[in-house]
């Protein structure tokens, strides 16, 4: 067992960046963080950044807490960290806090039928405005907490603490559990797991046991003035404290621990002694989008994939009509794509990125049949030597539309969306199980689907989801699309609704709420009444009912033979950007961008320009926020930039 401390405080702040919502505070001469509550996620890191060499939770450990509480109210409790799977909400270790209560949460799939475990401290009083250090030292069914190295207070309980607690999907989130509600309000300085160990020897050897010290990120670690007694420091150091205006000022060691303010950009920074850390962020708000680059593609481009490959760079793929000269792959090079690589495609309708360990591979979805007269889509890997995308794997599709890539309970699946077989809108499409002994996909599961467009995976807590959009079965436009749920190794019917010539799923999530969207392309049928415009129809917005357990209607948006949906974010504003392709007249149609407006619903904020749009996809740089979308009437896609204040 590795016994190095594991300083989960410091992955929070890797080279002394704070994260969003952090702020670093002065008390009594220590220093902690504070956090804020806008956004929990960004306080979170994968596990796998701590436990490098083996993806298991230690039996025994030791976690080291030195913390400020504020006053809680009676009935609130505050999360000082929580380790969860990701996409659950079940919390697999935590520790919170509770007026006079400490508990500690873990979860224990052997022994609890896979229910919470609390183990409870009483009597743990820590709001009198003080600096404390807590050791909780685990080991099976003992748990012992140790207050300013006191004497302990000692729970035995039934349930043992997991002797294998997986945590390969798992993050930390450090004072929260990845929502608003119970976000950590007072001071936190240092938090330290230590595995195998009890740490109380280590911990209570200072002088000072308030403020003992295992290990404490960087930024905090200047205490300004020196312990001569047994006692807690108190205010030399905030009198010394200075402010600077202005441009920024150098930061050397003789500026360090001073701070700059500045004023155009309203931040406030903080020397460590080489570089300017932000204490306190300003939100960015979206302003307005202005045109970056105009990306001269193959040919009319069908869809597109943004995707970043570690340690090369970032990197769009345009699914691309004609071939010769098939698809293109564009790099991020300086502030622009330019081309890196082409691909032959057959009519290609998307691309898909996905990694299994350490394999990038891309898998593109052809429509028609290459010049032998055979129908396949082709996944592609990521040569490391060649720095290229090389053939790996041919699989056999029906005028494929779209291929979604997941994963559940550890094993990789792709799913392939077959459009038609001939005139035949009603066939199977088809998902695949990675087996890892040939390295192939193989057929897992074939689900009927009519004239199919995408896939959507998702998860709900412990759940995963697969939703296909159904565009047309023959006749009619106005068919069903499904929601399928995954039970006992295989995903059945969940729920079924109504759309008109579905393009495009999109799963999104705002705070707590769950929201899909159905991009509807068109209304056509044998049997229905002729509408005034085929084009012009709402595309709608569903949102999970938990009491239900089904997606109920939450709001309709007029749109355009909708293609795709794309949910983003800048700051804590939400959006999302519709592709409008059509309007029964003219392929130039405005695409609009709707902004979140909470109990309004997405209002439209933006009307943006364009030809054809076909497809989304938002990303970012260390320059900013951007939009690419695609055209599927000529060879041109555009870049926007997102300009905020």
């Amino acid at each position: 067992t590795d016994l190095r401390p594991l300083d989960i405080l410091s992955e929070v702040v890797p080279a002394g960046r704070l994260a969003h919502g952090m702020r670093v505070f002065q008390v009594q001469g220590v220093r902690g963080f504070q956090l804020a509550t806008s956004r929990p996620h960004a306080l979170g890191f994968p596990a796998s950044r701590l436990f490098i060499h083996c993806d298991r939770f230690p039996e025994e450990f030791s976690i080291i807490v030195t913390l400020k509480v504020l006053n809680v109210p009676a009935k609130r409790n505050e999360y000082v960290f929580t380790l969860m799977a990701e996409e659950s909400p079940s919390v697999l270790v935590g520790l919170r806090y509770a007026p006079d209560k400490l508990h500690f949460l873990f979860w224990s799939q052997e022994h609890a039928g896979g229910w919470q475990t609390c183990v409870t401290f009483p009597n743990v009083s820590l709001s009198d405005n003080q600096w404390h250090t807590l050791v909780l030292a685990v080991s099976g069914q003992s748990f012992s907490l140790t207050v300013d190295c006191s004497v302990p207070k000692d729970v035995v309980v039934e349930t043992p603490f997991p002797a294998s607690l997986s945590v390969k999907t798992a993050s930390f989130y450090l004072g929260n559990r990845r929502r608003r509600k119970g976000v950590f309000t007072g001071l936190l300085r240092q938090l330290v797991l230590l595995p195998g160990a009890d740490a109380t020897p280590q911990i209570c050897t200072a002088m000072n046991f308030k403020v003992a010290t295992l290990s404490v990120p960087t930024v905090l670690q200047d205490v300004p003035m020196k312990i001569s007694s047994n006692e807690v420091l108190k205010y030399p150091y905030e009198t010394d404290t200075k402010v600077t205006l202005g441009s920024r000022p150098p930061c050397t060691k003789q500026e360090k621990a001073q701070f700059w303010f500045n004023a155009s950009q309203r931040g406030l920074y903080l020397c460590n002694g080489s570089a300017w850390i932000s204490m306190l962020e300003v939100k960015q708000r979206l302003d307005y989008v202005e045109e970056y680059q105009n990306l001269v593609t193959n040919s009319e481009t069908m869809g597109v994939e943004v995707f970043t490959i570690p340690k090369v760079g970032l990197f769009a793929a345009t699914a691309n009509r004609y071939t010769p000269p098939g698809s293109a792959i564009y790099k991020w090079t300086d502030g622009k794509f330019v081309s890196y690589q082409n691909i032959p495609t057959y009519q290609a309708q998307s691309w898909k990125y996905f990694t299994i360990g350490k394999k990038i591979f891309l898998a593109v979805a052809n429509f028609e049949q290459n010049d032998r007269g055979q129908e396949f889509s082709v996944i592609y890997k990521w040569s490391h030597r060649k720095e290229k995308f090389v053939t790996y794997q041919r699989i056999t599709t029906h005028s494929a539309r779209d291929w979604e890539a997941f994963v559940i309970e550890g094993e990789a699946f792709l799913a392939v969306v077959n459009h038609r077989e001939g005139n035949n809108h009603n066939i199977d499409s088809v998902i695949y199980r990675w087996n890892p002994r040939t390295g192939l996909f193989e057929i897992n599961q074939t689900i009927p689907t009519s004239g199919a467009y995408d896939w959507e995976f998702f998860t709900i807590g412990p759940y995963s989801f697969l939703a296909v959009a159904n565009t047309f079965n023959g006749t009619s436009t106005k068919i069903y699309s499904h929601i399928y749920i995954w039970l006992s190794g295989s995903f059945q019917l969940f729920q079924s609704i109504l759309t008109f010539g579905a393009a495009d799923w999109e799963v999104f999530r705002i705070g707590d709420r769950v929201f899909l969207a159905v991009a509807n392309s068109h209304s056509y049928g044998s049997g229905m009444p002729v509408p005034s415009n085929f084009y012009a129809i709402n595309s709608s917005i569903y949102e999970l009912n938990i009491t239900a357990q089904m997606f109920v209607k939450f709001q309709d948006l007029l749109t355009y033979s909708a293609l795709d949906w794309e949910f983003f974010s800048v700051g804590d504003d939400s959006f999302l950007v519709v592709a409008n392709s059509f309007d029964g007249f003219t392929f130039s149609v405005n695409s609009i961008i709707y902004r979140w407006q909470g109990y309004e619903g997405f209002v439209a904020a933006h009307h943006l320009p364009t030809v054809g749009c076909r497809d989304w996809e938002a990303f970012h740089t260390a320059e900013g926020s951007y939009l690419l979308y695609s055209s599927a009437k000529e060879p041109l896609s555009k870049v926007l930039k997102l300009k905020t204040t």
